[in-house]
């Protein structure tokens, strides 16, 4: 149940993120004891960024790591930076903006090594592309975290092609995944060709908000009851009862090879996620689904 990303990473299929940790509402201890359970049924990743939780999740996290540090060995950390918001924390920040400059990048992963009570990072991703971007700067920032160990891989978020070609261009090692928006229900890096592009690289796309945000469950809109009908039309087929089980297949079928990053704070949704690795929908199950987000027939 691993995803090699290179030939020196492996990380688990389906990945926890933690964007919404704080609302979880768990002690530390009960969060260690999840932590543990999750990678006891084989999902090890955590997915982590240094704005989530208004600069609050990592340290939470590493709060839960401190009272059995032993199982940062058996789990992979990535996390993401560039993007600062307007915060409490920041009274004199009047506007979000990106940042990639060395300095900040720097700071950032100090920032999160401390906050995650970790020696090093497993995946850095940059967490959005940025108008104001120097890809040589960031490149020789990269090697300069590598060379202090600081940081073991590199990637980025939210990336179209040509931007992830530019840094690529001036990096000394392979970028190891773009993690973007896919779901059933947002179908933009079918239509603009990123996936194509990914596996033209052999890079393996990470999926943030796999089920659309509780669109998919719980729809709000047409395309979402459509999309979703589609869905269960799909599990009675192959008697599934659970809903996001189907999702996920869906998501893992695709040849891009595409790692779920789910969010959740309960066990058994974990437990389903890893489940679905378990079923296999047809082609034609899947292009039902396909067909139904894209809202008229294939040309």
């Amino acid at each position: 149940m691993k995803a090699s990303l290179n030939s020196d990473l492996e990380i688990s299929r389906i990945v926890l993120g933690i964007w919404r940790l704080l609302d979880w509402n768990k002690s530390d201890q009960e969060l260690l004891s999840f932590l543990k359970e999750s990678i006891e049924i084989g999902v090890t990743t955590f997915d982590h960024a240094d704005i989530y939780g208004n600069y609050e999740c990592e340290a939470a996290f590493g709060k839960a790591l401190q009272l059995e540090p032993s199982i940062r060995d058996s789990m992979q950390l990535i996390t993401k930076c560039g993007i600062k918001l307007t915060s409490d924390k920041f009274p004199n920040r009047e506007v979000k903006y990106y940042d990639y400059s060395a300095s900040y990048i720097i700071s950032q992963v100090e920032q999160s090594l401390k906050n995650l009570n970790t020696d090093y990072i497993d995946v850095l991703l940059l967490h959005r592309p940025s108008p104001f971007f120097n890809p040589e700067e960031v490149a020789r920032t990269f090697d300069h975290l590598t060379s202090s160990g600081k940081v073991l891989h590199y990637g980025v978020s939210n990336f179209l092609p040509q931007q992830l070609e530019s840094l690529q261009a001036y990096t000394t090692a392979p970028l190891v995944t773009n993690q973007i928006e896919i779901s059933p229900y947002c179908l933009e890096h079918f239509e603009n060709q990123n996936l194509d592009y990914l596996i033209s690289k052999k890079i393996k796309p990470m999926s943030w908000s796999p089920l659309a945000g509780g669109e998919l469950l719980f729809p709000k809109t047409e395309k979402g009851t459509r999309v979703l009908n589609a869905i269960k039309k799909v599990a009675k087929e192959l008697h599934e009862p659970n809903i996001d089980k189907v999702i996920y297949q869906w998501l893992l079928k695709h040849p891009s090879n595409i790692i779920p990053v789910i969010g959740t704070g309960k066990i058994e949704r974990i437990k389903t996620a890893v489940r679905s690795l378990d079923m296999e929908m047809t082609l034609e199950q899947w292009f039902q689904i396909y067909i139904a987000a894209l809202g008229k027939e294939l040309p």
